[in-house]
C-alpha cells in the first residue's frame, strides 16, 4: 500500500486534511510532497471533487509572487492566449513534452555528477567547475536541438491541420471561396 495516492481533503474553512498522517496540512506541506514526488490528490470534502490541479496552481501563484519567478510576463500572457484557441490541447501536450525532456536532462546530468561529492557529501568546488564548464554548453545544445526540432514539429503538425481541413472542405460551396482549381496558373494545371 505504499505506492497508494495520498488523500487531501480541502475543508470549507480552506484548510487541508491529509487523511494519512491525520493532521491538517498547510501549502508548503503540499509543495514538499510534490518535491518529494509523492502521489497524492487533493479533494474537497463534501463534494469529493478533484482540487489537485487548483491546489498546484497555488503553489505555483504563490512561488511566482515570492523572490525569483519562472515565468516571464510574456510566456504567461503567450499562454493565456492559447486558452479557447484551436491549438490548447496541442500547446499543452508540447509544453508536458518539453518539460519532460528538461528532467530528462536534469536527471542525466544529476547521474554523472555523483562522484563529485566528498566522503562527507560535500561538493569537490573543483570537479563542479571543470564539470559544468563541459556540462552547461552540452545542455544549452541540447536543449537548443530539442527546442528547434519541436518547433518544427509543431510547425509540420500545424501545416498537416491546416491541409486535412482544405481537403475536408473543399468540396462544400462555401460563398466567396474559389471553385477547385481557381486560381492556380496554366501551367500548374498542367
Amino acid at each position: 500500500m505504499a505506492n497508494a495516492t495520498r488523500l487531501i481533503k480541502k475543508y470549507p474553512n480552506r484548510r487541508l486534511y491529509d487523511t494519512q498522517t491525520s493532521a491538517y496540512i498547510t501549502l508548503a506541506d503540499v509543495k514538499q510532497l510534490v518535491l518529494e514526488n509523492e502521489d497524492f490528490k487533493v479533494v474537497d470534502a463534501k463534494s469529493n471533487e478533484d482540487l489537485t490541479r487548483s491546489i498546484l496552481l497555488q503553489i505555483i501563484l504563490e512561488e511566482e509572487a515570492g523572490g525569483a519567478p519562472l515565468f516571464s510576463s510574456g510566456m504567461l500572457a503567450q499562454i493565456i492566449r492559447f486558452y479557447g484557441h484551436a491549438m490548447q490541447g496541442m500547446m499543452g501536450a508540447y509544453l508536458e513534452k518539453t518539460m519532460q525532456a528538461f528532467v530528462e536532462i536534469q536527471n542525466k546530468m544529476q547521474e554523472q555528477s555523483k562522484g563529485f561529492y566528498d566522503a562527507k557529501g560535500m561538493p569537490n568546488p573543483e570537479m563542479w567547475a571543470q564539470f559544468m564548464s563541459v556540462q552547461a554548453p552540452m545542455i544549452q545544445t541540447m536543449m537548443g536541438n530539442y527546442i528547434e526540432q519541436s518547433k518544427n514539429l509543431f510547425v509540420q503538425m500545424q501545416e498537416q491541420m491546416q491541409a486535412q481541413t482544405r481537403n475536408m472542405f473543399q468540396n462544400f460551396p462555401f460563398p466567396g471561396a474559389p471553385a477547385q482549381g481557381a486560381g492556380q496558373s496554366t501551367s500548374e494545371k498542367k
